[in-house]
C-alpha cells in the first residue's frame, strides 16, 4: 500500500446523499479480477445507459472534473451492501480522498484498509465546500493527513479555506507509514515471536 501523506488534486464535488456502494460499483461488476482494474467501472449506471451510451451531466465526466483526485460528497456515503470493490473502483479512478458528513460503517473501514482516505466533515460544511467547488470547477484542494487539514485553492477565498479534521491515530499512522493490516501484522514479528517463546515457556504443558 502507497504511503499516504499529502494529496494535492482538483476536488469535484457530488450532490448525492445516501450514495450506496452498488452505485459506486454495481454487483454485476464485481466477479472481474482485481487485477483487471475497476476505475473505469466507477458510478458506472449512473455515467451510462444500458446500451452504453454516456448519460450527460455526471460530474466526473465534465472536463474540469475528469482528472479528480477528492470527492466532497453528501451523508452516508458508501451505505449499503459490504464490497471493498466500492473503494478499489473509487482508488483506480484517481480517487485518494473522500470528504462527507458521515459514511457507511463497512465502507469507511474498507477505506483506511486499502490506502484511501474518508474525511468526516460537517454537513453544513460539506454542502459550502460543493457549492463553492460547484463555482469554480477544477479547483484543486490539498489535504495534509499529518496536519489533518483540508486546504482550498490558493488565493480563492469563495467558500474555501482551511478545514480540521479527526482521524484514528492508530489508522492515520498505517496511511503515513504505507501499511496496511497484514503488512503492520509482519512488521510486528520479532515482538510475536518474543511473546510465542515466553508463552510456551510459561505454559509448557499446552
Amino acid at each position: 500500500m502507497r504511503k499516504f501523506e499529502t494529496l494535492e488534486a482538483v476536488a469535484a464535488p457530488l450532490d448525492m446523499a445516501n450514495t450506496d456502494t452498488d452505485q459506486i460499483i454495481p454487483a454485476r461488476f464485481l466477479w472481474r479480477p482485481r487485477s483487471e482494474g475497476y476505475g473505469h467501472l466507477l458510478f458506472n449506471d449512473l455515467r451510462t445507459n444500458q446500451d452504453g451510451s454516456p448519460k450527460p451531466g455526471f460530474v466526473l465526466d465534465r472536463p474540469a472534473c475528469k482528472d479528480a483526485g477528492i470527492l466532497v460528497g453528501d451523508r452516508n456515503f458508501g451505505c449499503g451492501s459490504s464490497r471493498e470493490h466500492a473503494v478499489w473502483a473509487l482508488m483506480d479512478a484517481g480517487i485518494g480522498v473522500v470528504i462527507a458528513p458521515s459514511f457507511g460503517d463497512i465502507f469507511f473501514n474498507n477505506s483506511f484498509k486499502n490506502g484511501l482516505l474518508p474525511i468526516v466533515l460537517p454537513e453544513a460544511r460539506c454542502a459550502e465546500l460543493r457549492a463553492a467547488l460547484a463555482r469554480n470547477p477544477g479547483a484543486r484542494l490539498v489535504v495534509d493527513l499529518q496536519a489533518q487539514t483540508v486546504t482550498g485553492p490558493a488565493g480563492v477565498n469563495d467558500g474555501f479555506g482551511t478545514d480540521h479534521f479527526d482521524v484514528d491515530p492508530f489508522r492515520k499512522q498505517l496511511l503515513l507509514s504505507g501499511l496496511d493490516d497484514i503488512s503492520f501484522t509482519l512488521s510486528q514479528q520479532d515482538l510475536i515471536a518474543a511473546f510465542e517463546a515466553k508463552f510456551a515457556a510459561e505454559m509448557p504443558w499446552l
